[in-house]
């Protein structure tokens, strides 16, 4: 009952997806609902749970999540509830990076791209600076800030910071093996 909640988070196509599979290959549980289908963008999945975008009208699953880590937008991470423990692994990516990755996300499903990467960069940026704030001051939140491209420059030295951070005996080598360079097609 005193585990707590591990949250993987961060902005959109900041390499969360990537950090619930290596974690799920790591033997850490994670909650999904497969809704969210892999595709060219994602080809190893999404790994998104949709009771995540409603906590704060219904938290009642959260009580089972104690142990398990799923993933949730950072814009959400305000609206958990107080009387809970959380380990939120924050994904950060270079900005320029993630904007041409969610730019062509919406390319290749036709949708608008809506406000210029400049208005985006300013938005995610202010965004980050008060999240970032936020969680400094939360006593229930205790934070790992993990860098995208860290990641797969250095797979296993970041499996192990993560495993040390969420306190679990994890599979670092399967963790490494998890991390796909190839994958990484929006670079600076």
């Amino acid at each position: 009952m005193n585990e707590p909640i591990i949250i993987v988070s961060g902005l959109p196509r900041s390499g969360t997806s990537m950090m619930m599979k290596m974690l799920e290959a790591g033997g850490m549980k994670v909650v999904t609902d497969m809704i969210r289908e892999a595709d060219a963008d994602n080809p190893r999945g999404y790994y998104e749970f949709e009771q995540a975008k409603k906590v704060e009208t219904d938290a009642s699953w959260l009580p089972g999540m104690r142990g398990r880590a799923f993933k949730m937008v950072s814009m959400l991470l305000k609206k958990l509830p107080k009387d809970f423990e959380y380990k939120v692994i924050f994904m950060r990516r270079d900005m320029d990076e993630l904007l041409a990755s969610q730019e062509k996300m919406l390319e290749r499903l036709g949708k608008p791209a809506g406000p210029d990467n400049a208005n985006m960069a300013e938005h995610f940026s202010r965004h980050l600076s008060d999240i970032e704030a936020w969680l400094a001051d939360a006593e229930n939140f205790d934070v790992l800030y993990i860098q995208y491209s860290d990641v797969i420059s250095s797979g296993e030295a970041s499996a192990r910071r993560i495993a040390e951070f969420v306190d679990h005996a994890l599979d670092v080598r399967s963790m490494e093996a998890v991390v796909d360079a190839s994958l990484y097609r929006n670079r600076r």
